[in-house]
């Protein structure tokens, strides 16, 4: 259940491009107590690029704001379905700092843009600048094409943005909370010129093109990390 409101932000520029997977190639790479979630028998391995814009303690009138690059997949652990980050990359020293020593979260600094074009187009670039870990980079332009939508219950879509749990991996198995109205979405474009988030996770790059989906901004809403 969601406890109390912790942070408030919007996020904003949301590009979602998910590869199906062998789940055998997920599970093992799980922590105990988490499982493969699987949709029509794939396991997915989501990269998820977007701008978290005005993050604050509740009540607090004004915020930061950086983006933010993660690598994804989709969970069973024991407190429901969830979402479970193998990296998260932001552009804020401070934050990725915190995260790491108090939520045990796989934060990484990086040197990171989001500009937004005339034409509605997102150019996200990130280069990963934390010293003792493996390199990453990615670049690509994307943005939407076609007529927003909400994700139907049971559909892949749902299956693969409408969270609202995570999980993560520190010295004991910690779950998360968000909250959101559910996404409105479209179907999306996206020109990857440089992504190495596979290689930096140990995984081989998945075969064959991303299904792409690009999400309008939402007001979140997150509770406090607690034990799963």
């Amino acid at each position: 259940m969601f406890g109390r409101r912790w942070l408030e932000m919007t996020w904003r520029d949301g590009l979602f491009c998910h590869w199906p997977v062998d789940p055998a190639v997920v599970d093992e790479t799980l922590p105990e107590r988490l499982t493969v979630a699987t949709h029509d028998g794939d396991a997915y391995l989501g990269v998820v690029a977007f701008v978290m814009d005005d993050i604050r303690p509740r009540g607090v009138p004004f915020g930061l704001s950086f983006p933010e690059l993660n690598l994804r997949t989709y969970v069973e652990g024991p407190s429901g379905p969830g979402v479970y980050f193998y990296n998260l990359d932001a552009d804020d020293r401070l934050g990725v700092a915190v995260a790491r020593r108090l939520f045990a979260l796989p934060y990484y600094r990086a040197e990171m843009s989001a500009t937004r074009r005339d034409d509605g187009a997102v150019r996200f670039r990130s280069r990963r600048t934390h010293r003792g870990v493996t390199d990453a980079r990615f670049d690509a332009t994307y943005g939407p094409a076609g007529e927003p939508f909400a994700a139907e219950p049971g559909s892949l879509a749902a299956f693969l943005l409408e969270n609202y749990r995570f999980y993560a991996d520190g010295n004991r198995l910690y779950r998360g909370e968000i909250a959101h109205e559910p996404w409105t979405l479209r179907e999306g474009t996206a020109d990857l010129r440089e992504n190495t988030l596979f290689e930096a996770n140990g995984f081989e790059r998945p075969a064959g093109e991303p299904l792409v989906h690009y999400a309008e901004p939402v007001d979140v809403s997150a509770d406090r990390l607690r034990r799963a």
